[in-house]
């Protein structure tokens, strides 16, 4: 599919995203998740944007996290302002591939930019210019902390129902990974996912979600491939 003149899109690649690469199931010829991002996106007919300096760019929430309140704040005002120039002031939408970053930014933004949380804009921007052609019989999908305190639940279920016949819906308060506190201290991760296999039908191999760091512990706690829900949707309309 071409792209459309009026189909439009900021596209910001977290800096978590663009630095890590592909899981232990995946194999040379997959593509690293902006990659296939940039793939999906043009398959769905938009013209992609790119911000200013993206190498240089990260929403501040790792040092708000960790209290360096002061480069939070530099950090999330730098791409404030390269992604209202890249939106041409808030013309275009603008998609974050992971949800944590996506809400961070909602916190600190001004209210001119429109920026969109990964869930939001496949459901109701990619997946209308999409037919899916080879639907998934059953998959996990874990609904991180952020999607949680944005109200994303349903709309995750939505999307995820698009792609699959069946699909179980990860139960659990916080997956413990916490940013990269997993990394750290894995014992939170072990914790906080300690009932997840139980949870996973017997037949489902495939875990989607919004956060690269959350489906690092799934995938070591399920034992299943765990990955963003792009793959997901870029596999069934592929």
């Amino acid at each position: 599919m071409s792209a459309t003149p009026d189909l439009k899109v900021v596209y910001f690649p977290s800096c978590i995203n663009r630095s890590m690469g592909k899981n232990s199931f995946q194999n040379s010829d997959d593509l690293q998740l902006t990659a296939l991002t940039h793939q999906l996106l043009v398959r769905a007919g938009f013209t992609i944007i790119y911000p200013e300096n993206m190498y240089t760019h990260c929403c501040g929430m790792p040092f708000s996290s960790k209290g360096f309140a002061e480069a939070n704040h530099a950090q999330s005002e730098a791409l404030e302002k390269d992604l209202l120039k890249a939106s041409e002031n808030g013309k275009y939408p603008i998609l974050y591939d992971m949800s944590p970053c996506f809400y961070h930014s909602k916190e600190e933004f001004s209210k001119t930019l429109k920026i969109v949380d990964p869930i939001e804009f496949m459901l109701d921007y990619v997946m209308p210019q999409l037919t899916i052609k080879n639907k998934k019989d059953t998959v996990a999908v874990f609904p991180v902390c952020s999607v949680k305190k944005i109200g994303k639940m349903d709309q995750l279920l939505a999307l995820s129902n698009l792609c699959a016949d069946k699909v179980t819906l990860i139960d659990s308060n916080c997956c413990g990974f916490a940013g990269d506190r997993g990394f750290l201290v894995p014992e939170l991760n072990e914790y906080g996912l300690r009932e997840l296999k139980q949870q996973i039908p017997a037949n489902c191999k495939e875990g989607f979600s919004t956060s690269r760091t959350c489906e690092i512990g799934l995938e070591k706690m399920s034992g299943i491939d765990f990955k963003s829900i792009f793959y997901l949707i870029e596999e069934v309309t592929r």
